[in-house]
């Protein structure tokens, strides 16, 4: 093998009509095809990473990723031969992990699969006329049922899986619908479509029986479980003179319109045929995807729509449009947009929508900017930048700048980095651009176009032409090495020019045919040409002729190439060789092994050489040639590779392919040759700009430096009349809740006083109740001994019940652990013999492994034995015959390899092996650990045991507490229901005055809510007067400065007038003086130019007007947005003030409970008597309670009072902060917002 590696580094490109061609892997990383690999690009980060094509692969037809994002499925034809390669997307790099490739059926192609939900099955539709669905279990090759859906030969667009069963599938085409269960080894049809059968190109599932279906006439059909239950059409989009006015992208990347495609697919052109893009052509509906919200579908060129699932019914209704955004640089920009969405696909987390066009683009928009965006269409962003849409004819690099430039057939010019990965610059014309090269320096381009030849600067951002040349169909053009020169090829000539006078300065004719490669050597004097004459020209420029010549008729060269001391010419061309020629003549050949080569480049140090095949490969091999087939081949494009380069620096390598894609790679020799070439200077960061963009630049950035400080100006004035109006307000509201505040203190005194009377009052009622409750507490002690007594009796009752009992239940744990231990004893005879079965066959298993062991040692050692024989046989007859020993190599080879496959499966067997005993030592372990959970079950049981003979223990306990408490409840039962009657009488009174000042504090936020709206209504329309005020002041100014300017030009006229008086008696005097006072006073232009100033005064006028507006209706919004934030702070002390007064009911309610506590505790001691003693238990937690509650509650009055004096400094501290916020700037009240009343939550 070649020591010559080249690494993949990035790529720009996209092969659209790969079927699913774009999908997530994770929330950052997107999947598409792009040349002949699969490319995982990082969105955030910007790397790619690929996973290459099978060899000799044609091209990639259609992809599949696994429900579990672990798989990915590719459809290729290798060798006219369809294979299916799953590759294991988790692994780094991604490894295949299995090839489908021996077909028991006949099949053309795959153009559709799909993984099941399980990710364990697959799905392939193959292309007509077999057209045959297989249901595969990919991971071991099998085929579980295969059914033909078609019979007629109509083309079929998509299957899938339903996504919650594996057996039920559907299958969509033109007039075609079906839906499929697997059962029984067959895949049989479950629905039957009933009315006109439609074209349906695409379908996705909803829900686990819901599919959507959309048609080619923009029709949406939902069926369930094969039923249609929904229908609608989508609306035609008529364009309007609004859509032109659509924002624009205003950088340099930017959508282009393209021609059609040059190498179609067939299913995309099956599925346009029968449409085209008219005004009033039916959108055709070729991608849906399905979301949690609903599903997003595609509506015709440019255009896609969002459907919503509607709450209360099981249909849908379209919510909003997505649109690809129109280029303002397409030279026409009113078709740049028009392009088909292929395919679409949402993140993981239905964050990002992303999306394939036919135009080769990837677009993508966050979701949460569509929800934003109501009413209005959103649109699309580019997914990394703008691509190639057709084939790539021309590639250039230079020295000084990092450059790559390409054009295309899609009627482009554009600039890559390769060293950030990005596109540069991009301009797409009316004419297609067949050829390009970039000067070295980097500044200019030549550009052949099918009209002319032009060159081009590139400036900043943009490419603009300064000469162009009648040449028509260039297809060939190239700069020197030093760029004072360029050449040109037009038919069978060179057109040599010079760039410093933009001359033609000569005109190389000699070939007799169509020039396809032209090369400068190295300082520039000699030029080389080849073409499809089959003759190799190398022309002395300094003569303008031939210096040496070689001329093959048989071969129709396509590329030549030097090397860099200039002494010998390669060629590569049609017939499958590349040549090294030398002074007129082929020194050598070497054959490309049945591939023809179109393109040929070597390294600057002359130790690598690259060449580009007609299947879209790529061969490294290192240079002197080598005699054996030495080479290192790569999958790269989809298609022929048109152009290939090196940097100057030999890191890098450059193709470009017709399949539109553009790969970069890096390059290196492992054994240390022709390492990079080092750099004297770094790369130019230089940029052209010219003169009038920087003027224009320059004047925005003055004039907008004097609209900052006349904002300014303005800003601070209208900040200090705020700082005014506000002191005058804050001080009227400090006065006005000064009054307030002195008319709640007199209102506090009056209450004191009442509270005081009050207390006297109860301080002599309480001393009534206490004599009263005395004399009721002996005439207790006198019945309750008598009760003590029949409950004394009763319990030593209750004490003989709890002995039976507990005898009773001692016996039923005996008999449980008796059947306990039997269960547990036959469990463990049943797992020890089921152990020791699992032991006897993991012996069996480990003598079958090591036998299969001694049995590949022995086939080894025999193989070994012969190969050693074989080779002495062929080491004696290679003397005699060198050919026939090359066949009996190959012969070998084939034979070792066999041995490698049968090697590689016995280590598979053996793997297997392994994986089966490790599954049974893991039913062991599972195994074990059963016993050990049974084993935990007998001691919970036995802890059980414990804890019920200790809660027996503590009821009996509690029986005689409770006993004790029975006696203390009674003594204090009379005292707490005469205490009980008064507290009501107390609070009654108290509620109702509470309610007054609730109605009084509502009162008093309304008049200040009426207060602040008048408030601000003065304060607009102050602000509006002072404008009107300003205005007139400017206008009476001007006029007076006016009024001034003619006084004065009157005095000056005057005294003009009165010395020509002097020359009354002198005609000849006096005509000439009032000649020159015509001259100075009344001449036509001073009267044309105070007509003209008069004018510019007024548009100044008008103009200052118009700002002055703007700026005060951003004052105004200004004004309205500190005036909601304030309301924000309002409403948060409001809702702290809420707060708190749900803690002082919180409290209320709390006393409530305990008044309703002590009615139950009342009620229990009335019926103790009549209820059984064993009832005694049950009511003992709610006496445990309250039982220190007599004692606590003695002084209820005084709790109230102070409970009362709390919420009345609760409310003075809340109005305060009301206060305090009042006198908050720009603050207002909250209309509408009131307080929760401070007993609602009480009653």
């Amino acid at each position: 093998m070649s020591t010559v590696v080249a690494q993949s580094l990035h790529v720009f490109g996209l092969r659209s009509h790969v079927a699913n061609n774009i999908f997530f892997f994770d929330e950052q990383i997107v999947i598409f095809p792009s040349g002949n690999h699969c490319v995982k690009y990082n969105v955030d980060q910007k790397w790619q990473k690929f996973i290459p094509g099978s060899d000799k692969s044609q091209g990639m037809l259609a992809l599949s990723i696994s429900p579990n994002r672990r798989y990915l499925a590719i459809s290729e034809t290798v060798q006219e031969k369809p294979v299916i390669t799953i590759y294991e997307l988790s692994s780094i790099p991604c490894r295949k992990r299995k090839v489908l490739s021996n077909f028991e059926f006949p099949v053309h192609k795959f153009i559709s699969m799909a993984f099941s939900p399980d990710s364990k099955y697959l799905l392939t539709q193959s292309s007509p006329p077999e057209s045959n669905l297989v249901y595969w279990l990919w991971e071991k090759q099998k085929v579980m049922a295969i059914v033909r859906t078609d019979t007629q030969n109509n083309p079929i667009y998509q299957v899938s899986f339903n996504p919650q069963d594996n057996t039920q599938v559907c299958v969509t085409g033109h007039g075609i619908f079906k839906l499929l269960r697997f059962a029984e080894g067959t895949l049989k049809q479950t629905n039957f479509l009933r009315g006109e059968p439609q074209n349906y190109l695409a379908h996705t599932w909803v829900s686990d029986d819901r599919i959507v279906v959309g048609t080619d006439t923009g029709r949406l059909f939902l069926f369930e479980s094969g039923d249609q239950r929904w229908e609608t059409s989508i609306n035609v989009k008529e364009p309007t003179s609004g859509s032109k006015s659509l924002e624009v992208i205003q950088e340099s990347e930017s959508l282009i319109e393209f021609p059609p495609i040059s190498s179609p697919v067939p299913s995309y052109e099956q599925m346009v045929a029968a449409s085209t893009h008219g005004p009033l052509a039916a959108p055709q509906v070729f991608a849906i995807a399905a979301y949690s919200k609903g599903f997003v579908c595609s509506a015709g060129p440019g255009r896609v729509l969002l459907f919503e699932k509607l709450e209360d019914k099981d249909f849908y209704r379209e919510s909003r449009e997505i649109l690809i955004p129109v280029d303002a640089q397409s030279y026409d920009p009113s078709q740049s947009d028009k392009q088909d969405v292929l395919c679409m696909c949402f993140s993981p987390s239905e964050e990002t929508l992303v999306a394939s066009t036919s135009k080769n683009q990837m677009y993508s928009i966050t979701m949460s900017l569509t929800e934003i965006s109501k009413g209005e269409a959103a649109h699309f962003e580019y997914l990394m930048y703008p691509l190639h849409s057709a084939s790539i004819t021309g590639l250039s690099t230079c020295i000084r700048k990092p450059l790559i430039a390409t054009c295309s057939l899609d009627r482009s010019v554009r600039l890559w980095n390769y060293e950030s990965n990005t596109l540069e610059l991009f301009k797409e014309y009316q004419e297609e651009a067949y050829t390009i090269s970039l000067h070295p320096s980097g500044h200019f381009i030549v550009v052949g176009f099918a009209d002319k030849l032009r060159l081009m600067n590139l400036l900043i951002d943009d490419i603009r032409s300064f000469k162009e040349y009648s040449v028509r169909g260039c297809k060939e053009c190239a700069f020197s090495n030093g760029g004072h020169l360029f050449a040109a090829v037009n038919g069978n000539v060179i057109h040599i020019f010079t760039t410093t006078s933009l001359e033609n300065i000569s005109n190389l004719k000699g070939h007799t045919g169509k020039i396809r490669s032209i090369v400068w050597n190295a300082d520039d004097s000699k030029l080389i040409s080849c073409g499809t004459d089959g003759a190799v020209y190398e022309w002395n420029l300094s003569s303008g002729r031939r210096e040496t010549e070689c001329v093959l008729k048989s071969c129709n060269y396509s590329c030549v190439t030097i090397s860099p001391d200039a002494k010998i010419i390669f060629a590569v061309g049609s017939d499958q060789t590349i040549k090294e020629i030398a002074d007129s003549s082929i020194l050598r050949e070497m054959s490309a092994y049945d591939v023809t080569y179109t393109t040929i480049a070597i390294s600057h140090s002359g130790r690598m050489m690259f060449v580009g095949t007609s299947v879209g490969t790529i061969r490294a091999m290192k240079y002197p040639l080598p005699l054996q087939k030495e080479f290192n081949e790569y999958q790269a494009h989809a298609g022929p590779v048109t152009k290939m380069l090196l940097t100057f620096d030999d890191q890098f390598l450059l193709t470009a392919a017709e399949d539109g894609c553009l790969f970069t790679w890096r390059v290196f020799d492992k054994d240390g040759r022709g390492i990079k070439r080092e750099r004297e200077v770094g790369f130019a960061e230089e940029v052209l700009v010219t003169k009038t963009d920087m003027e224009e630049k320059a004047q925005i950035m003055l004039e907008l430096k004097t609209r900052v400080e006349e904002l300014k100006m303005e800003n601070e004035y209208q900040l200090r009349l705020k700082d005014l109006n506000y002191s005058e307000k804050i001080k009227e509201l400090t006065d006005k809740f000064i009054q307030e505040m002195e008319s709640l203190k007199t209102k506090n005194q009056v209450l004191r006083t009442e509270k005081d009377k009050q207390d006297i009052s109860h301080r002599e009622r309480m001393e009534e109740l206490l004599d009263k409750q005395s004399r009721e507490l002996q005439d207790l002690e006198c019945c309750n001994n008598q009760k003590l007594l029949l409950e004394y009796e009763k319990y030593q009752e209750l004490q003989l019940k709890s002995q039976r009992m507990q005898e009773e239940y001692e016996k039923q744990l005996r008999d449980t652990d008796e059947t306990k231990s039997q269960a547990l004893e036959e469990l463990t005879e049943f797992y020890e013999a089921k152990l020791q079965e699992k032991t006897a066959l993991l012996e069996e298993a480990q003598e079958d492994v090591r036998q299969q062991l001694r049995e590949f040692e022995e086939t080894k050692k025999q193989i070994e034995e012969d190969e050693d024989r074989e080779i002495q046989d062929i080491k004696t007859k290679y003397e005699k015959r060198l050919r026939d020993e090359k066949e009996s190599n190959l012969r070998l080879k084939g034979e070792t390899g066999i041995m490698r496959k049968k090697f590689n499966s016995l280590q598979k067997e053996i793997e297997e092996r392994a994986n089966d005993i490790e599954n049974l030592k893991a039913e062991q372990v599972k195994l074990q650990g059963v016993i050990k959970s049974l084993e935990k079950d007998i001691q919970g049981l036995k802890r059980e045991i414990q804890e019920r003979d200790e809660t027996i223990q503590d009821k009996e306990k509690r029986i005689y507490d409770l006993k004790k408490k029975n006696q203390e409840l009674e003594k204090f039962k009379f005292v707490l229901d005469y205490k009980i009657k008064e507290l009501k009488k107390q609070i009654e009174p108290r509620e109702n005055e509470i309610k007054v000042m609730k109605e009084q504090i509502q009162e008093m936020e309304s008049e200040l809510e009426s207060f602040h709206k008048q408030n601000t209504q003065l304060e607009l329309n102050i602000t509006e007067l002072w404008q009107k005020l300003r205005a007139t002041d400017q206008e009476m100014r001007k006029e007076q400065q006016k009024e001034r300017d003619l006084e004065a030009l009157v005095r000056r006229f005057k005294t003009d007038l009165h010395n020509c008086v002097a020359y009354f008696q002198e005609p000849r005097l006096l005509k000439e003086k009032v000649r020159g006072l015509f001259v100075k006073y009344v001449q036509r232009a001073d009267m044309v130019e105070i007509a003209g100033l008069n004018s510019d005064l007024q548009q100044e006028y008008a103009r200052q007007r118009e700002h002055l507006e703007r700026n005060l209706a951003t004052l105004k919004k200004k004004v309205v947005k500190e005036g909601e934030l304030h309301r924000t702070d309002y409403v948060r002390i409001m809702q702290e003030n809420v707060s708190l007064i749900k803690e002082i009911n919180e409290l209320r309610r709390e006393l409530k409970y305990t008044r309703s506590q002590v009615y139950d505790l009342e009620a229990a001691l009335k019926l103790s008597k009549k209820f059984r003693p064993q009832e005694v238990v049950d009511s003992e937690p709610s006496r445990d309670k309250v039982s220190g509650s007599p004692t606590m509650r003695l002084n209820e009055l005084e709790e109230t009072g102070r409970i009362i004096e709390m919420q009345r400094l609760e409310i003075q501290r809340l109005r305060d902060q009301i206060q305090e916020q009042e006198q908050v700037p720009g603050f207002h009240t909250l209309a509408g917002t009131r307080l929760p009343s401070l007993g609602s939550e009480v009653n």
